[in-house]
Formats: structure tokens, sequence, C-alpha cells
């Protein structure tokens, strides 16, 4: 197939817009990353103490506005440095604009400061400041707590994901950044609160003004002034010790077999991309999917033409087909599944699952909020089991983990229980989305201690987002960039979503959860090109069928699912994600280059003859639009290897 030309952003990441990093400022023994308005990676003696400061400004629906920047000065000098700029966030009919000041001092103490005048009535969720503190280091140790009334209370950062929030009425949080060296972050201007941001998959704690207790949206009035402040003070010496070589080189080493096995990997199936499936059979079949995770909404009129759609899936992949149905009715719910239950056996469908969720319990409630009307989830489980005795039960949340954690089911009456996640709620640039990745081990953990023996199943998941708790809708993308809470995210089509998805199965694999299930099969956040209403980069101008980039790591794991786990470490998981597996013959090892730079990666512990592929910028063409050439595509490898931004290598090295 003769292929158009390609940028190599959209190789990348599937968009132009440019993902820029910030300028490196430095203060004594501080430096911080700035980044158009915010403070990002606030380190001292390389330690990070803050993942972010910034002053945000929040539409009435949560989204955050970017703003438009000008008058920006920075000054650096030997004692630190200061940034002084004019921001204007807005829309038709409503501006509000803010003045800041940033100092980084030669004691390495921090300050920014916001004066936001609102040009207009301005209706929004939330503006101000908001503290992000790291996991690592942080989850789990203790923590001093200065509340507004003046009371200081000894705490810790939660090791679990706490469903509230764990710090409220806050003035300051101050922790231990390195043996004898504390650090302590003042908010002034408002009372503040903490919330446990691994509930949405974000790696750090959220400190925020404005308690959710008051009443949002609310209205800032034309003119009155919001004044507010961030202080970083440090106390105490670092003590010295002997710390590790800085290394140029990643080590990937392979260790023993596990008595783990290879989770089975299924898809889901939307509703509206059924057809598109269907007339994608032979890629689908290829990729031996073992689930077939298919979705039933009434208020979609959704009926018996889907279930044909599914059976057809099920039938011509062997997947088991699983059925999420959501339940519009508060007290005929018995007579809505009876319907549903009916439409399955008139289509033929075979069930090997059905989970039941209720219309209330789609859209996030907030701590001590009003939840909607549902049914009660123990007669909602009574009446599913006895509507569809031959299939196992499943329950819990058709959106994210913070629903689950704040909703917690009758798990004992459950055969699996259930939630999605989404990298891309809170923050959509680059390293965020990456970052994600360290939340999802201490999901798993806490769900374990309320779900007791039930079986944990997650997805299905992409980087886009299948529905949108927080808002009536998903975000519109028109432009094809990075934006939170949308369903069309471009890094899908990308080197970036496959290397996304291997590190995601990757992290997933160990945990103990019974399976997982990916985005779907075509459509926004599948694996194989369909043309829809979005700008689809390269993609759209292709004259035959195409597969994203991240269609062969489905692939490759979907098809060695039961093979058993070979232990992996990578000497720096954050930049290189690294799994493994064997079947008869040998073991398979997938490396994955989480950034958007090179990395040298060395491998140990493989004793064989080694055979691979690599899935990156000089490969993308070939496997995009000739999947099964490139699969086909094995060439003997060495055990160091340079991998480019976002690369995937899938290497086997014989017994």
């Amino acid at each position: 197939m003769n292929s158009p030309a390609i940028s190599r952003s959209i190789v990348l990441c599937g968009t132009e817009q440019p993902d820029v990093v910030g300028r490196v400022l430095k203060a004594g023994p501080a430096q911080v990353e700035f980044d158009n308005g915010q403070l990002r990676y606030l380190k001292v003696h390389g330690t990070e103490v803050l993942r972010a400061i910034g002053f945000l400004v929040r539409d009435e629906n949560w989204g955050t506005y970017v703003p438009k920047i000008s008058a920006l000065k920075i000054d650096e000098s030997e004692n630190g440095f200061s940034i002084s700029f004019h921001a204007v966030c807005g829309r038709r009919g409503q501006e509000i604009a803010y003045n800041a000041v940033i100092e980084g001092r030669s004691d390495g103490s921090l300050e920014y400061s916001a004066l936001a005048i609102p040009k207009t009535d301005f209706l929004t969720a939330r503006t101000g400041f908001v503290v992000l503190h790291p996991l690592k280091g942080v989850v789990g140790q203790p923590a001093t707590a200065e509340h507004v009334d003046g009371k200081i209370i000894d705490s810790e950062f939660p090791p679990l994901v706490n469903p509230v929030q764990p710090f409220l009425d806050l003035r300051s949080l101050t922790h231990e950044v390195l043996p004898g060296l504390k650090a302590t972050v003042r908010m002034e201007g408002d009372t503040y609160e903490t919330e446990d941001h691994r509930n949405w998959t974000d790696a750090s704690f959220k400190t925020y003004v404005r308690p959710l207790a008051r009443l949002w949206p609310y209205t800032l009035k034309e003119g009155e002034l919001v004044k507010q402040s961030v202080k970083v003070n440090l106390s105490g010496n670092a003590r010295t010790g002997t710390s590790a070589k800085a290394t140029s080189v990643i080590n990937v080493k392979l260790g023993k077999r596990l008595r783990e096995k290879l989770l089975p990997i299924g898809f889901g199936v939307p509703a509206e991309e059924v057809d598109h499936a269907v007339r994608n059979l032979d890629l689908i079949k290829r990729a031996r999917p073992r689930t077939l995770q298919c979705h039933y909404d009434p208020r979609e009129h959704h009926g018996l033409k889907e279930f044909y759609g599914y059976r057809v899936l099920a039938e011509q992949t062997g997947a088991d087909a699983v059925l999420e149905i959501i339940v519009a009715s508060i007290d005929q719910f018995q007579e809505e599944l009876n319907d549903v239950a009916a439409m399955v056996t008139e289509s033929g469908l075979k069930l090997s699952g059905v989970a039941v969720c209720p219309v209330g319990d789609l859209k996030s409630v907030l701590p001590d909020g009003e939840r909607p009307p549902a049914p009660p989830l123990d007669s909602l489980y009574k009446a599913a089991r006895k509507t569809f005795p031959g299939s196992k039960l499943g329950g819990g949340m058709f959106s994210f983990f913070t629903e689950l954690n704040r909703k917690r089911p009758p798990a004992e009456m459950l055969d699996f229980a259930m939630n999605s996640t989404c990298p891309i709620v809170h923050a959509a640039d680059d390293r965020s989305v990456m970052e994600t990745l360290e939340a999802l081990p201490f999901q798993i953990k806490t769900a374990r201690t309320f779900l007791g023996k039930t079986p944990h199943r997650v997805g299905p998941s992409a980087i886009g987002c299948r529905d949108n708790p927080h808002g009536a809708t998903f975000t519109p993308n028109p432009d094809n960039e990075r934006i939170c809470l949308v369903k069309a995210d471009p890094r899908c089509r990308a080197l970036f979503g496959a290397a996304w998805l291997l590190g995601y199965i990757a992290t997933f694999a160990r945990t103990g959860i019974e399976s997982l299930t990916v985005g779907a099969p075509t459509g926004p956040r599948g694996v194989i090109y369909r043309k829809t209403a979005n700008k689809q980069p390269y993609f759209d101008s292709l004259a035959g069928p195409a597969v994203f980039p991240a269609y062969h790591v489905v692939a490759g794991l979907m098809n060695s699912a039961g093979q058993q786990l070979v232990d992996s470490v990578s000497s720096d998981d954050q930049k290189v994600r690294c799994f493994a597996h064997r079947n008869k013959t040998g073991t398979t090892l997938w490396i994955a280059n989480l950034t958007a730079q090179n990395q040298k990666v060395q491998i140990s512990g493989g004793k064989g003859a080694t055979f691979g592929t690599v899935l990156d910028e000089s490969s993308f063409k070939l496997a995009t639009t000739q999947p099964i050439e490139f699969q086909n595509r094995w060439k003997a490898m060495s055990g160091n290897l340079d991998l480019k931004p976002y690369a995937v290598a899938i290497i086997s090295i014989a017994d």
C-alpha cells in the first residue's frame, strides 16, 4: 500500500499540537520547571517535593481554561529567580484576568501569589491555587496539618486510596523531603483541602482552594478581587549520604519464572461500534480477544440490532461475551431486566456474564453529596441473578475507580466487581498521562480491602474516556488536541498510545485482577482505524484499511493470555516499562519507552538467541498499513537497545 507522507508529531502523538516542556529555574538547593503559568516538579537536592503548583480557572463543568499569558518576565541570578506575568481566561460573555508573581530564593524557599479580577460576572466551579504532592516518598509518610483555626495535627498521607478528603480546612501541610529536611506548604487567601488524586489515577495528592462542601458552581462578581498565595519553606538540614551514580543506560533484568499467568485481555464493544467491528472481523480474530464487553443502554434505544452484532462478534472470535446493562428504572428494574433477557434470547447471543449498573450511579457524586435516585443494589443484584441464572454476575461501576471507592457494592453478592479508568481526567499533557501508571497499583490494593475475595475486573479503558461522570458529555475535540475528558484522544492512534497501553497492561499484570478490557476494537477508543467525525491526520488520507500501533500490543498480549509470567525489572520504570511471559520455546520480553527522549536499554538475564522487532518511527508506516507483514518481521538482536521516543520492543529469547 502506498501511504502518504507523515509528520513526526503525528507518528509520536497523533497531533501537531506541541507539548512544550517548561523552562527549568534554580534557587539554591531547589529547582523547578515553569510551564505556561504553572510550576512543575519542584525538587530539592534532586528529590521531588511537589509535582505542581498552579493557579487554575475552571468553568462550571470543571473544564480547565488554558490561560492566555502576556507580559511574561523571567529574571535569574545567583540568588534565585523571579517571574511575573498577566493571564486572561474566558469565553464569550465571561472573562477573568489575573496577575501572578513567583519568587524563588537562595534558601530554596518559594512563593507564588496571584491577584485575579473578574472582568464580567464569572461562573466557575473553582478558581484558585492547586498544589500537587507526588506519590513517591509521600504515600504513607507522616504529615503535619495546620488548620485554618490554628490547630496543628500530626497525621499521614494515606497508604490506601481515600474516597474522601484526608485533610480538611487546611492552612499548611508539612512533610519530610529528605532525612533531616522538611518542606512546609502554606496556602493563603481561602480555605483549602486535600483529595486523594489516585482515585482518578493521577499520581498525586491534590490540595485545592475552596472546600467541596460549598455550593458550586459559583459566580465571582465583576470587579471582585481574588487574592491568594502559596509559600514553600524548608526547615532543617538534609543529611548527606551515599547516592547512586546517575547512569544514561536503563537496565532491564529478566529473572525467574513466576506462578502468575498472563491475565485474559478483552475488547470493550460500544454499541455504536458493533457494525464497524464486524467489518473488521479478520483483524479482531487475529488479535484473539478473550472477552467482549458489550454494552446496553435503554436511553440510547439499544436493542436486537446490537445484540445480533454482538452475537456475530462472539461466535466469530470465540470470545466470551459479557453484557453491561444500564438500568434506568428505580422500582421496575425486574421488568426492565426481563425485557433485556428476552432480546438476548431472541438474538441467540450466549453470555458468560452480565454486569448491572443503575443510571443514578453513572455520574460522580462528591463526598457527602446527595446521590441520585437508584434501586438498592442488593435488590438489583438479586433480580439480575434471577433473570440471568446461567451467567456470572458483575457489578460496581461502569465509570472510574472514584465512583467504586465512594459507593462500595455488596461484593459478596457478585461474581466479579468492575470499574474503568481514564488518564486524562485532570491533566492531558504527555508526561501527566504516563505518570498515571504510578497510581494504578494503589487502586487495586485499595479495592481488595472492600471487595474481599470477589474477583476484580478493570475496563474497558483507553486514553480517551468512555463516559464523563463529571459533566453532561465529553469535552469536544474538533482540533485534534490534548484535552481533558475527551473521547477521541489523538495519542490513541500514535506510538504514544502503544507505549502507554503496554505500560498499562504491564502495571496490572501482577496485581491479581481477574481480567482487563481495553477501549474498543474500532472507533475513537479503538486500535483499528475507521473514519470518524474527528480529524485523524495521516489515517484519513489512506486508501485502504489500517491499524493503530497499539493494535500490535493488544494482539500480542491477547494471544499470549495464560502464559506463565517471568519476573522482569526496569532500573527506571518511570522511563522504561517492561513485561515478560514465556511459552514452550522461550521468553517474550516487551519493553516500552514511556518518554519523548531516546533511551538506551541493556537487557540482562536472558541466555538464548534473541530475535525481535521494534515498533517505532521507522516502522510506523509498515505497522499501521501492513500489520501482518510487520508482525512477521523479526531479526536477530543483541542485548543492547537504543529505543526512540515511545518505541515498543518485542523480543523473543530462546531457551
